[in-house]
């Protein structure tokens, strides 16, 4: 297969030709393979690649069927794992931190059991900020990951490895994480569609129970709706021991994309609760989804939200949760392989957070899970009366490399986490309350061309109701024929 006949299609209609002998998943490798060198060398999305056919098999004690490939609607498909959150037997998962360099995973994670059974065909690790730890991912490890819509705009992050390779065409999917907007962000920036499930919803097992104390959760980034619900419905539901539990949806959420949503109420939240002001193309880019919605007959109104709490408790609280989760992260991994934490391992912002956070007391620590419990109660209050809330993903279109970062070295743990919030305002929100939350490519700058995404939550266990008005925006305004500058389908060569 040929590449510019491989990225026009999502991984359902891949799997689709696989399914009817018309391509075989070596063929779709190889042109996987084939797009990831044509444009890998611009973007540094990808960290490694590994050949398949040497591909370790699943852990002994995983469960007897998981080494069998589904025949479901992604069999066949060639995918990219985060390398940060999965862990595949035998390959490394170094946390873009040159604390974790070398490590190796000695077992399959229950996600990647999952991945395994649905058929997909795993041949590599995206890029991340060091411990996903920044809305941008420039670690020093790897170095930055570029924009494919323009080189020298960040891809965001912490997941932006993953937008920057789906977004050119190398894979139609790709695994990402969601702690703060880890998902959302990457898919605006990158014009791609990404939906961060409830909490609950996919397993953290068995390594971890929980993560950032259930911020963080795994989803995926994709081009097209269909597959973010296809994937979700292969690796949702709990494993034995998981500490939270979100109801099994009342039928799989790739059914949920072709069915009307009917008529919602959909609040808008132009400005965010921290004070930091959208800008205009961004205001603009909202009106204009506003309009969309209007026109297919939901009721859109501007709304008031409460998040329970001040700004201030509420960045303070993730301060100290994050902080002290990273901690402890980091003392793990000195300790395993035997490595300073300072400088030479460590970039300044995490180091900063691993100092901050070793000082958070257990007193604190309690009562930032209450200020969690303080916003999720808050927003299921606002999901009484709304079906769905409608925000700008990012308030301002993607930042150039280098701008985010800047000045990092002069920031404690809270510094960091404060400007962290400040430049994504909008996403944290539903990582704390635990809800679904999506970033859509409804729309771009008129004036750069630039995707902007657009962010829509709805109440917790509601990916369904989700997907439907995602399925319904994609059908009135197609995305996918959008592609940016480099793109693996360019037959140009540029």
């Amino acid at each position: 297969m040929r590449v510019t006949e491989y990225v026009s299609f999502d991984a359902v209609g891949l799997a689709e030709l696989v399914a009817k002998g018309e391509v075989t998943p070596v063929e779709l490798e190889a042109a996987a393979r084939e797009a990831a060198e044509a444009v890998n060398p611009r973007l540094n999305a990808i960290v490694e690649t590994w050949p398949t056919d040497d591909e370790p098999e699943p852990s002994k004690n995983s469960g007897s069927d998981s080494g069998s490939a589904s025949s479901g609607p992604l069999a066949g498909v060639p995918f990219l794992i985060k390398d940060i959150g999965v862990s595949m037997a035998g390959r490394r998962m170094e946390l873009g931190s040159r604390l974790a360099a070398g490590l190796v995973a000695g077992a399959d994670s229950s996600l990647m059991l999952r991945l395994r059974r649905a058929g997909l065909v795993t041949f590599g690790r995206t890029a991340t900020p060091e411990m996903a730890y920044s809305i941008t991912t420039e670690p020093e490890l790897y170095g930055p990951t570029r924009n494919p819509w323009n080189v020298e705009l960040s891809a965001g992050g912490s997941s932006g490895g993953a937008g920057a390779a789906v977004a050119a065409g190398v894979v139609p999917i790709a695994h990402a994480t969601d702690a703060a907007g880890s998902l959302r962000i990457p898919a605006s920036y990158n014009g791609l569609f990404g939906l961060k499930p409830t909490r609950g919803r996919v397993s953290m097992g068995p390594d971890a129970d929980e993560v950032f104390n259930g911020l963080a959760v795994h989803g995926s980034v994709s081009r097209t709706v269909r597959d973010s619900a296809a994937l979700l419905d292969r690796i949702r539901g709990p494993e034995p021991g998981d500490p939270y539990f979100a109801q099994e949806p009342s039928r799989p959420y790739a059914e949920e994309v072709s069915r009307h949503p009917g008529s919602l109420r959909i609040g808008v939240l132009p400005q965010a609760w921290g004070g930091r002001r959208t800008s205009g193309p961004v205001a603009d880019a909202l009106s204009r989804t506003v309009r969309l919605l209007e026109s297919l007959g939901h009721q859109v109104e501007e709304a008031t939200v409460d998040l329970g709490v001040g700004w201030e408790e509420f960045v303070l609280a993730n301060a100290r949760l994050m902080t002290a989760n990273l901690a402890a992260s980091v003392d793990e991994l000195a300790a395993a392989f035997d490595r300073p934490v300072d400088s030479s391992t460590l970039e300044p912002a995490t180091l900063a957070g691993y100092h901050y956070g070793q000082r958070v007391s257990g007193a604190q620590f309690v009562a930032a899970l209450a200020v969690r419990n303080r916003v999720a109660r808050s927003l299921a209050r606002y999901f009484d009366t709304h079906d769905v809330l409608l925000t700008p993903t990012v308030p301002e279109l993607p930042m150039p490399l280098g701008a985010y970062t800047e000045g990092a070295e002069a920031l404690d743990g809270l510094g960091w986490i404060d400007r962290l919030n400040d430049r994504s305002p909008f996403t944290m929100a539903f990582n704390v309350s635990g809800t679904p939350a999506m970033s859509v490519p409804v729309t771009a700058d008129a004036g750069t061309g630039l995707p902007t995404g657009m962010q829509f939550a709805a109440g917790y266990g509601l990916e369904g109701r989700l997907f439907r008005l995602a399925g319904q925006l994609e059908q009135a305004d197609p995305w996918s024929g959008r592609t940016p500058a480099v793109w693996a389908g360019d037959t140009t060569g540029h």
